[in-house]
């Protein structure tokens, strides 16, 4: 079973994660930050994880470290469960509407990290996640899952829904990247190494 256990305790934030790749959809997400919740449990739901995700954060001072340190430890479980990467399919990508507003989402797991993120949001919040913190979560999940994310709206006008539809395609896209392929025998390189 892919899965994995993390515990990340700084001054700012106590993040506890288990999850399971493999899952069935289920989630128990308490961030203290409304939106991020919803995201993380659409995330979950459409890529078929399973996540307990609790933070206790400084959202006293803003959104930024909690929002930041969930990204993290997010982004090390994955990496946790996905162990050597043998057998997995690498990349992922998905088309996924939200109303008005369409995105686009293509993964691979390839052990280096790079973020390429298109979006632009005419709302400073919604609810109370800070717009501006969408990149920086893919920024930080890309960095600690070590994988090229390439993330963006091609057209739309809700904010919320433009978010919406980045976090299906992200879940979508991560899930086809995580699916063991029963043709692919060992790591997914000619490097021989992910």
């Amino acid at each position: 079973m892919r899965t994995a256990k993390i515990r990340r305790k700084t001054k700012e934030t106590d993040v506890s994660i288990a999850l399971e790749i493999d899952g069935t959809g289920s989630s128990k997400i308490a961030t203290g930050i409304g939106f991020l919740d919803h995201m993380l449990e659409l995330f979950v739901k459409h890529g078929m994880f399973n996540l307990d995700l609790m933070c206790k954060g400084d959202l006293n001072v803003d959104d930024h470290h909690t929002t930041e340190d969930a990204a993290i430890a997010l982004g090390q479980a994955f990496d946790k469960a996905l162990g050597d990467k043998s057998g997995i399919s690498r990349y992922g990508h998905a088309y996924v509407p939200m109303d008005e507003s369409l995105a686009r989402c293509v993964v691979d797991l390839s052990g280096r990290a790079a973020l390429v993120f298109h979006a632009e949001f005419n709302r400073k919040k919604v609810g109370d996640l800070s717009t501006e913190m969408i990149r920086h979560f893919f920024q930080s999940f890309a960095d600690n899952v070590k994988a090229n994310i390439h993330i963006e709206i091609l057209y739309g006008s809700n904010t919320h829904h433009k978010i919406e539809a980045m976090f299906k395609a992200f879940a979508r896209a991560l899930r086809l990247a995580c699916e063991k392929d029963s043709r692919a025998k060992g790591i997914p390189s000619t490097k021989g190494k992910l």
